[in-house]
């Protein structure tokens, strides 16, 4: 989409409130305030739905950079400066009515695609059979709903030959309003399931409600093996031609002559105008033959010849699952299916954990909403699969679905019931399960994401105390360097340096700051999931991350062509568009990135040769702006940079930010500042050019065990290289070396305090405990330690250490219990 937010309001029929309308061109539709990435040319739908109301993120966006909304109501919306609100009667009509508009203005071949299950392999297996021989646009992920849809169709653009789009429905009456953004000249039914039954009279008005959606296409593909809608098309009245798959009727258009499965793969032989041909696919599984028939029908239609199709099949990858894999306590492997929770899908993550185990499994599962079916009769359904399983223990929680129980005694499964999640998590299971495969799958309502936590979780007595004040104080310190309309990253990569990064991300975004930057995309993934909604770029994105990148609207940093090119791919396998990337130029510091005198050309050429990615900003690295010996090298380093990045910049069409700074540069450097400067150490209190701390955010902090008296001569602790020269008080401090203690610091190399005196370590630093000398210190078990804080600079450390601050504090591990106060 590329029009006038002016043109925009007219289309929509919008009262214009606020600043008048410019000339501003909105590129960008935004529901999710998480997903802003170009604020300049992103429009806002404030959408009310059961669960939110999407007026109150506009005070955040506008602090975020973006100026122009569509609102129900102007009453609950303070104006700012240069803001521009269209009051409409309804946001979510007012985007489906835009969408309707602009798929007329593109009359290119269409594929809708609707049903029960299948949507989405259907439409990403078309994708990778189609776009080898033309461009091809289509619904990302699964945006199937009166949102998703008008989203998806507003993608189309000049470069569209044909489009792809899921329609997803969950009750009668919402099928009109998707038909009529799509417009689909091609329509697909995939199947008919009982998900959303509960919302319809009978199986057969839930199929005449997805039949709408072909009311106007030329060609209609679906299963004649279904009796029930075999029905419903034949007598539907639909204009265009009925295109049948059959597996029984040979007089159907496509006839299945057989199906050959493999341990990984099925092979498919089919009959199609008298000339039989065969292809073969990446799965073994019913649901993955049934939707590629559903593709092979399409290709058909249009045209291509069995050859062609045959070929372009052996290329064919699966789709990518939302089933995640992590460690847990006590040696538990978790696979986290939260997502939802239906008969399809349980069958589906059933048979991943089948793959994965190997010995009998815990299966926690919640009660199944939504199934248009009796309990009696879907938990039977759930105990057949279960028998079929390798599932050892069973844990069920809600109040239907303890009517399992009589079924599954005869199955000699341990079995365990809760009414809630709460009572599940205060349980001894819950503590001692150990040592086992766990799948957790339960419909969002559950929360089972606090399950998934809770058996993750690390737990250790020593804290690090973080002051989230300060955090906001330096953060203000930095910005006073700034002109107003500069935006900031700040780096909250390695657990915001040692901090923990959900609670530091949450300070940071109450106050504005526009993007966070993480080393890795698991940092990113752990923000999103405790509701981090700021842009997140990634600074190291691994080859093995980009389906997390994906899922988490995580943004990467992209240095090299090899990246660029397996990002490319990736993206494009998990049906994503203009994906937003940041571009990192190497101008001196020859750690990563792109050779500004010689890469730019090619980069911009691949970059406009392909549609899944789209650069957001473009930046490089000082190796020595936090000290005047280097300046010369900065002056060079910003030089090379201004003139690549302006190359780069100019070859695009929308507004690529720059950057250049960091922390020392931001205080040092205010020529190149540019348009965003990157806040890294300085935000933890530590300045990069003097050392000094600005202001302290960090203490770790531990309590003495216990004090035993030694006499003269004894020797303390492993290879006795400690020994006393007068009668001593050792404490032992429950902190070693496995918590991030440096061991050089043992033997009286260095010390922390107690009672704000100095207690220096004696012996080695063991892995989790540390003796310290506290003879001349009133002191007794239980008595705070701290080994550097406002008392103690972590600077002191790094100094003894002979290494940087950034050490220390990132050292710190994960079994300390971080402790958030301002």
């Amino acid at each position: 989409m590329h029009y006038t937010i002016e043109k925009i309001a007219t289309l929509i029929g919008a009262q214009i409130h606020g600043a008048p309308l410019n000339n501003d061109v909105i590129d960008w539709l935004l529901t999710d305030s998480r997903s802003l990435a170009f604020p300049e040319s992103s429009l806002f739908f404030a959408l009310r739905t059961p669960t939110g109301d999407g007026h109150k993120y506009i005070p955040d966006l506008y602090r975020r950079g973006m100026r122009h909304f569509v609102v129900e109501t102007t009453s609950t919306v303070e104006l700012l400066p240069g803001m521009s609100l269209l009051k409409v009667k309804s946001p979510l009509l007012a985007l489906q009515r835009l969408a309707e508009r602009h798929r007329e203005e593109f009359p290119v071949p269409v594929i809708g695609i609707t049903g029960s299950n299948g949507k989405t392999w259907v439409k990403e297996w078309l994708y990778q059979l189609l776009s080898p021989g033309c461009k091809v646009t289509r619904s990302p992920k699964s945006y199937n709903s009166q949102i998703g849809v008008p989203i998806s169709v507003c993608l189309l653009s000049e470069r569209t030959e044909i489009a792809i789009f899921e329609a997803g429905i969950s009750k009668p009456g919402e099928m009109d309003a998707l038909r009529n953004i799509i417009q689909p000249t091609i329509g697909i039914m995939t199947n008919l399931g009982s998900a959303h039954q509960e919302n319809f009279t009978s199986m057969e008005e839930k199929c005449r409600e997805k039949i709408k959606l072909f009311r106007e296409a030329d060609t209609i593909i679906y299963n004649a093996d279904d009796e029930l809608i075999d029905k419903e098309m034949k007598s539907a009245g639909l204009r265009g031609t009925l295109f049948s798959w059959s597996r029984k009727d040979k007089g159907a258009h496509i006839y299945i002559k057989g199906v050959r499965t493999h341990n990984t793969s099925a092979s498919i032989d089919y009959i199609y105008k008298g000339v039989g041909s065969t292809i073969e696919i990446p799965s073994a599984s019913d649901a993955a033959v049934q939707d590629a028939i559903h593709a092979l029908a399409t290709l058909l239609c249009l045209g291509l010849a069995p050859s062609l199709i045959a070929e372009r099949f052996k290329a064919l990858e699966p789709v990518a699952m939302r089933l995640e894999v992590r460690s847990g306590r006590n040696a538990l492997t978790l696979i986290n299916d939260t997502y939802n929770s239906d008969i399809n899908s349980l069958h589906i993550a059933l048979d991943f954990a089948d793959r994965r185990a190997v010995a009998p499994y815990v299966l926690i599962l919640s009660d199944i909403k939504e199934s248009g079916m009796s309990p009696s009769e879907l938990y039977g359904i759930v105990a057949q699969m279960i028998e079929k399983r390798r599932v050892g223990m069973f844990i069920g929680i809600g109040p239907e679905i303890s009517k399992i129980a009589p079924i599954l005694e005869r199955l000699k499964l341990e079995t365990h019931f809760f009414a809630q999640t709460a009572d599940f998590l205060a349980s001894p299971l819950c503590k001692n399960l150990h040592d086992t495969l766990v799948l957790i799958k339960g419909a969002r309502a559950f929360q089972f994401e606090r399950i998934y936590d809770t058996l993750s979780q690390k737990v250790h007595e020593t804290t690090l105390e973080v002051n989230l004040e300060s955090i906001a104080a330096n953060l203000n310190y930095y910005r006073s360097f700034l002109k107003p309309q500069t935006k900031m990253v700040c780096m909250i990569k390695a657990s915001a340096y040692g901090t923990g990064a959900v609670e530091v991300a949450r300070t940071l975004q109450d106050r504005g700051v526009e993007y966070l930057a993480v080393a890795v995309a698991d940092e990113g993934a752990e923000l999103r999931k405790a509701g981090i909604t700021a842009d997140i770029i990634v600074m190291n994105p691994e080859m093995s991350s980009f389906q997390t990148l994906f899922a988490y609207s995580l943004q990467p940093e992209v240095y090299s062509f090899e990246l660029l090119e397996a990002l490319i791919h990736a993206a494009r396998a998990y049906g994503i568009t203009d994906f937003p990337i940041h571009i990192k130029l190497d101008t001196g510091m020859r750690r990563l990135g792109f050779n500004p005198r010689e890469d730019i050309p090619t980069l911009i050429d691949k970059l406009h040769h392909q549609a899944a990615l789209i650069p957001r900003s473009i930046f490089s690295h000082f190796a020595g702006s936090d000290s005047p010996d280097f300046d010369n090298f900065t002056a060079e380093q910003f030089s090379l940079f201004d003139q690549a990045s302006q190359q780069l910049c100019q070859a695009f069409p929308h507004k690529i930010l720059r950057h250049i700074c960091n922390s020392a540069g931001i205080e040092r450097f205010p020529q190149y500042h540019l348009d965003m400067v990157r806040l890294g150490l300085g935000l933890y209190g530590v300045s990069p050019i003097t050392g000094e701390i600005i202001n302290n955010v960090s203490s770790l902090k531990t309590t003495i065990l216990q004090i035993r008296n030694v006499q003269e001569g004894t020797s303390i602790g492993y290879s006795r290289r400690t020994v006393v020269s007068r009668p001593s008080r050792i404490a032992a401090i429950p902190i070693g070396y496995a918590d991030g203690l440096n061991r050089h610091l043992g033997n009286r190399r260095g010390y922390c305090l107690v009672a704000g005196m100095p207690a220096p370590y004696v012996g080695n630093i063991c892995m989790d405990v540390c003796m310290i000398d506290v003879t001349d210190i009133p002191c007794q078990a239980g008595d705070e330690v701290e080994i550097f804080g406002e008392n103690l600079p972590v600077t002191t450390l790094s100094k003894q250490l002979d290494t940087i601050p950034y050490e220390i504090l990132t050292g710190v591990s994960e079994r300390v219990k971080r402790v958030y106060y301002q």
